[in-house]
């Protein structure tokens, strides 16, 4: 008992530090600072590769929540990561969790795709801000058209609700910042026009 309540503590602990380290490479990514980020991701997995060993014994820690809740934010900054800077998504196989993890995460990636919309809208670039939506979209439709797994994943079905509210949000704000954009150009052909007369 001692030494399943050792490497359950070792466990968590190794758990909640490869959490953090996913959660400061996604702002990593969101800063552009992609070597950081991959160094982070890095780290994080070598923590997941330790998790065999200390579970050897121990084979129900693995299936912990504190693991399942690691797992995802790592397959979420993993996939993010890829998506910003490959335009590519990862497979679960790729990055070695999961599946269940890998599509929570995924999940969880739309809502960091919003703030690269907003961002990309706030320097100006509509079309890269469009890029990203049409991302969210793709990845929403993937999620809710899986079949029986949309339902068999704890959580899944929630976090599409949540998506759907965020993609909608989105697509305004893009509307709003476009209908802007071209009413300024308009107005700045009209000063054109009236200057010339």
């Amino acid at each position: 008992m001692r030494r399943k309540h050792e490497a359950r503590q070792e466990i968590q602990a190794a758990m909640r530090s490869a959490t953090r380290l996913s959660k400061i490479s996604i702002l990593m990514v969101h800063q552009g600072r992609f070597k950081d980020a991959e160094s982070m991701i890095e780290e994080a997995n070598g923590l997941f590769s330790k998790l065999g060993e200390s579970a050897k014994n121990n084979a129900e820690l693995i299936y912990s929540g504190i693991v399942d809740a690691a797992y995802q934010e790592y397959s979420e900054a993993c996939i993010f990561l890829k998506l910003v800077k490959e335009d590519r998504i990862v497979s679960f196989e790729e990055i070695g969790v999961p599946i269940s993890s890998y599509v929570l995460g995924l999940a969880d990636v739309i809502g960091e795709l919003r703030r690269k919309v907003l961002d990309s809208l706030r320097e100006g670039q509509i079309s890269m801000g469009e890029k990203y939506l049409d991302r969210m979209d793709e990845i929403f439709v993937d999620l809710t058209g899986m079949g029986d797994a949309y339902f068999l994943i704890s959580g899944l079905r929630r976090k599409c609700d949540v998506a759907r509210r965020i993609i909608e949000a989105t697509r305004g704000d893009v509307t709003i910042e476009a209908r802007r954009k071209s009413l300024e150009f308009s107005i700045e052909k009209l000063g054109e026009k009236l200057e010339e007369k």
